[in-house]
């Protein structure tokens, strides 16, 4: 189906799309690591309830880890091999969470679940929920929610902008795996009970985009290259022309919105019965020797990630999981992976923010570039101050998408995203 001009996406900038490095790539499988170090926080939502112990045995694709209600998520072993610990570490984020610490036997044995023929609606929500899929293009939300509306819906939108700077895991699973992803997308429109499907893709991508026109049933958008293109209400506008209110969910406008990578995993659980524990990743920035795009198990240390593209080809100013604009910046390679690390980025001193902030100009270009139409400024005034209410009510803080435009755009450096995650904590220790 020929592509179509999505509508002009209001707020936003653009940003250099620093793509180049590892676009060209094709997607790699990084040998299976000896030992991976297993989150039990994998989505948005409460952290997942241990099933195993020290000492069990086992096996590739094996539950390790049932949801803790229905906003989490199950968790299975990525390698085959002995559980030698569950104990807590320091994440990403710098707080601590418990890991289950598998030791690996190289065996491969695999337990998967029963590939699904001609499933019905029921099944298919079913098996996300049985195969742990949560969104893979940001927070980690529960599939599993999401194709169960509490209203309507008559769209299914696939996100394939992947508009941050540097990530081309979405761009590589289109191409080379376009056809999976097609499938994995008819599975969730037959769960949602739609048979009206989008997808999105910005310009940059003109071999995405034809590789989709050849479907007759999913019509294809073709996003002005701008970001963020990709966040959920952002894409609805562009590819529908509605309009999802403040405090709203994208289903309250008959709309929901899956990622291309979520469309792939979704079509591997319901026809091998595969679970989620392994993800393409984007391996990239001036300071790393080898970009590439990397099949990753979930689990895998950022050290061994970094050491298979040839390690540092210069000492980096900054490192980071996740994309340049919405990703968080790291102290150490003693990390591991989730089902949502999209990237690891090693960063050059010229790639690099690193200008010291200085006092507000009251210049007005985070609000007037922001996508979601706040007052990014009055939230880090208040909050500086201590005064999160204020900060919250008068920056409508709560509806902010932490897209990081703000903090991009701003003349004076000032740190707005950390005003507004401060913020927004505060409110929900409140709550």
């Amino acid at each position: 189906m020929k592509a179509v001009k999505g509508k002009l996406l209001l707020g936003g900038v653009h940003v250099p799309d620093k793509k180049s490095l590892a676009n060209a790539a094709p997607i790699e499988v990084l040998p299976p690591p000896q030992k991976v170090a297993i989150n039990l926080s994998q989505s948005l939502g409460r952290p997942s309830e241990p099933c195993v112990a020290a000492g069990d045995t086992v096996k590739e694709g094996q539950v390790i880890a049932t949801a803790a209600g229905p906003i989490s998520s199950q968790v299975f072993a990525s390698i085959s091999g002995t559980v030698k610990e569950i104990k807590p570490l320091v994440t990403e984020g710098g707080v601590e969470s418990r890991f289950i610490v598998i030791e690996g036997d190289g065996s491969g044995e695999k337990q998967y679940l029963e590939p699904l023929e001609n499933p019905s609606a029921d099944d298919i929500k079913k098996r996300i929920f049985d195969a742990g899929i949560v969104g893979l293009g940001g927070a980690g939300f529960p599939t599993a929610v999401k194709v169960a509306p509490k209203t309507p819906v008559d769209t299914l939108i696939l996100n394939g902008a992947e508009c941050e700077p540097y990530l081309t895991c979405d761009h590589r699973l289109m191409l080379e795996h376009t056809d999976e992803i097609a499938r994995g997308a008819r599975y969730i429109a037959k769960s949602l009970n739609v048979t009206k499907i989008l997808i999105g893709i910005e310009v940059n991508k003109p071999e995405c985009i034809a590789k989709f026109e050849a479907y007759d049933d999913i019509g294809v958008v073709a996003l002005k290259k701008r970001y963020p293109m990709g966040g959920e209400k952002q894409l609805i506008y562009s590819c529908t022309g509605r309009k999802v209110g403040i405090g709203k969910l994208p289903a309250d406008s008959g709309v929901v919105v899956q990622n291309v990578a979520t469309c792939f995993a979704v079509c591997e659980a319901v026809e091998l019965g595969k679970p989620l524990y392994e993800r393409v990743l984007t391996v990239s920035g001036g300071a790393v020797k080898e970009p590439k795009n990397l099949k990753v198990r979930v689990g895998t240390s950022i050290e061994e990630i970094i050491a298979y593209c040839g390690g540092e080809s210069s000492a980096p100013k900054k490192a980071i999981l996740g994309g340049p604009m919405t990703g968080i910046a790291i102290k150490s390679y003693d990390l591991y992976t989730k089902k949502t690390t999209s990237g690891v980025l090693l960063m050059t001193e010229s790639e690099a923010a690193a200008e010291e902030p200085t006092p507000c100009l009251n210049c007005g270009m985070c609000a007037d570039h922001c996508p979601m139409h706040l007052m990014p400024m009055n939230t880090a005034f208040y909050a500086n101050a201590g005064d999160f209410e204020l900060a919250a009510k008068l920056g409508n803080t709560m509806s902010c998408i932490e897209c990081g435009v703000c903090e991009y755009v701003c003349p004076a450096k000032r740190p707005l995203i950390q005003a507004i995650r401060k913020t927004k904590a505060a409110m929900r220790n409140k709550k």
